[in-house]
């Protein structure tokens, strides 16, 4: 059985809504990172500066507002840009590139949560449709300094994304097929040891799973809140 690893809550969305009240910690570190310019170089760097971007905060700003939607290629990260959306793996890869570029130490980060309609809007009547109340969901977001950074860029909902129930560090190169597959391997163990499960697989999970993601790229994770 995978091990489980209980998180501590941080924030989950950007700018106005990024840093909940209080929360001065996440205030100190957005405007560190608004004091952040673009100063080195690299092929991540030059990307945002075509589009007008000079500081890392803003960086951060401009990809939390590109719609949810898969690319055409997610090794390929430039085309978030290019094509403006992203989704939390390649959008968050992205910006730990422009990271890395720019000397700044976040850490992409791969964490498992029970997304359900109430921490991300949009998937319930799916979920409903199979007798579901959450479905384990993997999701990639940075830390910075201890504090989670999510720039997905998705409509709040009642609760926030916040309790964890596996998380590990990543790189880049491990958004596809590496992820995809400790995914599956949670989703096995998971299914095997939850009655509500019983009589399902993990393909039949797996087709559930992938129409919620259809579901958010149609619907209210389409854009972020105005």
């Amino acid at each position: 059985m995978m091990d489980m690893v209980k998180m501590e809550s941080g924030f989950t969305n950007l700018p106005r809504y990024i840093v909940p009240k209080g929360n001065t910690a996440m205030n100190d570190i957005w405007e560190q990172f608004a004091d952040r310019p673009l100063a080195s170089d690299g092929p991540v760097t030059r990307l945002f500066r075509t589009v007008g971007i000079r500081d890392f905060g803003a960086a951060a700003h401009h990809i939390w507002e590109l719609p949810y939607g898969r690319i055409a290629d997610r090794n390929q990260l430039g085309l978030v840009l290019s094509e403006g959306r992203g989704t939390c793996s390649t959008k968050h890869a992205l910006l730990a590139e422009l990271a890395r570029e720019q000397n700044i130490s976040v850490q992409l980060t791969l964490g498992i949560y029970e997304m359900s309609e109430r921490n991300t809007p949009g998937v319930g009547q799916v979920l409903n449709k199979y007798g579901l109340s959450y479905i384990p969901e993997a999701h990639c977001y940075l830390r910075y300094r201890g504090e989670r950074i999510d720039v997905t860029g998705v409509a709040a909902g009642p609760e926030p994304i916040q309790d964890f129930l596996y998380e590990e560090s990543i790189v880049v190169e491990q958004i596809g097929a590496y992820k995809n597959d400790l995914h599956k391997r949670f989703l096995r163990d998971w299914i095997s040891r939850t009655e509500a499960m019983e009589g399902r697989n993990l393909e039949e999970v797996w087709r559930i799973r992938e129409e919620c993601i259809t579901a958010l790229g149609a619907g209210e994770y389409a854009k972020p809140d105005s």
